[in-house]
């Protein structure tokens, strides 16, 4: 384990700001830009000109072998082939503009409080800074590039264009303040050496000037062996007003050190997997982690080939530490399969009609798939390949079990699904861990649980048709459709109060659960209304020329008693569905699910239906009469 070493140093506010513009210290690539606007620059003045505390910059010594990043120049520091000698970490934005306002030389190229894009020059009422009454950051003053400032009637009521004119009001450039003798002579020299205006110089060089000078700032600097886990934690800490860095920016700096851009690397191979609506929510930290559990996995099996007896090999894993010790070369071998398998996934997720990003239950699980598709290759296209894939797809779903941290998940699923698939292998621990309690559909209500979703996916994959056409959804027909979720027995309904009662007809609960939602175009929907469903039913047939059994073979294709609806019996409906249901999961998940303990003195009606298994999704045949 590499011992983090670092040191805490005062070091002068000049002598930082100068190894800033010559090189010496830079920032490192994954460092987003210099952001801050006229008023925080201004209020940073103003407590340095007061000696208040700013806060410590943290720096990380280069040259060491565990962390090589690209770095880059702060914004407008000269050109130079200088190599850095150390990167901030915490302080870009207070170093950036503090040099930019005192030692550039140049106007700052700064925005306004409505990011309207500004430059400034910056001075110092020196009256103002020597009254111990007025507000410092009032005195701070920021002129536009040609150092006049307009009335909107473009009237000039600040004038500081010429050296004479500075002299004139008493306003101090602050880019003379680490080296203000020659502004002092002329100064004192324009005012004839008035002794009044040369008392007020002594005043302000003393308690202003002399601020700026002695001003030290601490510095953190963390050795220049620090490991990169280190550097990323690090950096997130002390960045918490910032956004946050990733494993693929730290990775992103790291391999432009070797002249590899790997930003551009993934846009492009994005491009090509957003083309596949599944695969649209991809983020570049999950095909980290997928190729993190590949070039692992490798790591281990070369690590076994060479010392079958190896008591500890290394492991499987997809955690930032294992993502960060991805070589440049484990990337290049892996990025191309990796794509292929995402790919692959998306092939996969369409056999189980996920054909969306909206309606993918987990994203997280992408990340284990492509993996193991992408070791599966060929393999993985038998039917008994499908048969256990699928088994396991719905099992993360039904168990809900990517919810979270899972990268210890991943990386057990990744060998553990591989072995079950293409050498008979004992069930997953995913599979083995997954249960479904009956109570949870009830309590699915929104698409922000993946059992949610799932119920709708598995709807559509067990051919629900839709009831105006009598179409099953399938990728070449859905986004032309619109097809969502939407209520059975519409909400309008389920809210209204019936003559003499006191109360809905539905409680809310009931009426908003996946039980009574399936998925429908969003034209049949309209045709649905916010009607009972004995009229909704009745206008399908007329409307459509639906004959009334046709409209019933429609329904029970949703696992939907046309019986109940023509009666607007909700109560028999909603009974009788959520058993199917239920039989359905317990059918994708290959296991038994528990009786049901909802609602005390409930007995569903009895079911006379074949369950649809893995196999064929067109032998369904139910009966609900």
């Amino acid at each position: 384990m590499v011992e983090t070493v670092y040191g805490i140093e005062k070091e002068s506010l000049n002598g930082v700001l100068k190894q800033a513009g010559d090189g010496h210290t830079q920032l490192p690539d994954f460092q987003r830009g210099w952001v801050w606007d006229d008023d925080h620059i201004r209020s940073l003045l103003a407590s340095v000109s007061l000696s208040y505390p700013v806060g410590a910059v943290m720096m990380l010594g280069t040259g060491g072998e565990s962390v090589r990043f690209k770095h880059r120049l702060l914004e407008g520091a000269p050109p130079t082939e200088r190599k850095a000698e150390r990167l901030i970490l915490d302080g870009q934005q207070r170093l950036t503009s503090l040099f930019q306002a005192l030692l550039r030389g140049a106007p700052v190229a700064t925005q306004d409080q409505r990011k309207k894009k500004i430059n400034r020059w910056y001075y110092v009422d020196m009256r103002m800074a020597l009254d111990d009454i007025a507000n410092r950051e009032e005195a701070i003053i920021s002129v536009p590039e040609d150092r006049q400032t307009r009335t909107f009637r473009n009237e000039v009521i600040r004038d500081y264009s010429t050296p004479e004119r500075e002299y004139e009001e008493m306003a101090f450039p602050l880019t003379k303040v680490f080296d203000s003798d020659d502004w002092r002579m002329s100064f004192e020299e324009y005012w004839d050496y008035d002794k009044e205006k040369v008392q007020l110089w002594n005043a302000f060089n003393r308690r202003f000037i002399k601020a700026f000078e002695q001003y030290q700032i601490p510095v953190i600097e963390m050795g220049k062996e620090t490991p990169k886990e280190a550097v990323c934690q690090v950096f997130e800490k002390v960045n918490t007003g910032g956004v946050t860095l990733t494993v693929f920016e730290l990775l992103t700096a790291t391999f432009a050190a070797e002249d590899f851009e790997l930003r551009r690397d993934w846009d492009e191979r994005f491009k090509h997997l957003a083309t596949q609506p599944v695969l649209r929510g991809v983020e570049n930290t999950d095909f980290l982690q997928a190729l993190t559990l590949l070039s692992t996995q490798e790591r281990r099996q070369k690590a076994l080939e060479a010392n079958p007896s190896i008591e500890r090999p290394p492991a499987i894993g997809c955690r930032r530490a294992d993502m960060l010790q991805v070589t440049l070369q484990e990337y290049q071998r892996w990025a191309g399969p990796v794509e292929e398998g995402l790919q692959a996934a998306a092939r996969f997720l369409h056999t189980q009609h996920v054909f969306d990003e909206k309606f993918l239950p987990y994203g997280s699980q992408l990340i284990p798939l492509s993996a193991i598709l992408t070791v599966l290759g060929k393999t993985a296209d038998s039917h008994q390949a499908r048969q256990k894939l699928g088994q396991w797809f719905w099992c993360g779903v039904f168990g809900e079990l990517y919810g979270g941290t899972t990268e210890t998940r991943f990386a057990r699923d990744l060998p553990d699904v591989v072995e079950w698939v293409r050498d008979d292998g004992p069930p997953p621990r995913t599979v083995a861990e997954a249960d479904f309690s009956p109570d949870r559909l009830l309590s699915l209500r929104t698409r922000n649980s993946a059992a949610y979703k799932g119920v709708y996916t598995l709807l559509l994959r067990q051919g629900a048709k839709d009831l105006r056409t009598g179409d099953e959804s399938n990728v070449h027909n859905y986004f032309g459709e619109a097809v969502d979720i939407h209520h059975i027995f519409p909400q309008k309904w389920c809210k209204a109060t019936p003559p003499g009662e006191s109360s809905t007809r539905v409680d809310p609960q009931r009426c908003d659960s996946i039980v009574n939602k399936t998925p429908l175009s969003a034209t049949t929907n309209r045709q649905l209304g916010g009607d009972a469903p004995s009229k909704y039913t009745t206008r399908l047939e007329k409307v459509e020329g639906i004959s009334p059994e046709t409209l019933d073979g429609f329904l029970q294709s949703h696992f939907i008693s046309s019986n109940h609806l023509r009666c607007d019996d909700f109560d028999s409906f909603f009974e009788t569905r959520r058993a199917a249901l239920l039989e359905q999961i317990e059918a994708v998940m290959g296991k038994a699910i528990e009786a049901d303990s909802t609602e005390e003195g409930s007995d569903p009606m009895p079911m006379d239906y074949e369950v649809i298994g893995e196999e064929g999704l067109e032998e369904v045949t139910v009966d609900f009469a």
